[in-house]
């Protein structure tokens, strides 16, 4: 597995408590919480690191459509 990236994140401290509350309704810790936030940004905006342009990720196909079904 690479390396991950270490990262200082400055945040207004209601964001942080806002983020804090998520992540524990989730069971994830605040860090991944940020990184699930930042992935569903990412791939919202068309913009998922590490997938071709072309095609959902491999986990989202199982949540589509095939348009020859019907």
């Amino acid at each position: 597995m690479p390396e991950r990236k270490k990262l200082l994140l400055r945040l207004d401290p209601a964001v942080y408590d806002a983020v804090a509350r998520w992540a524990a309704d989730d069971l994830r810790s605040v860090n991944a919480q940020i990184e699930y936030a930042l992935r569903a940004a990412l791939r919202s905006a068309g913009r998922q690191p590490g997938r071709a342009a072309d095609g959902p990720p491999p986990e989202d196909l199982a949540d589509t459509e095939d348009p020859a079904d019907g």
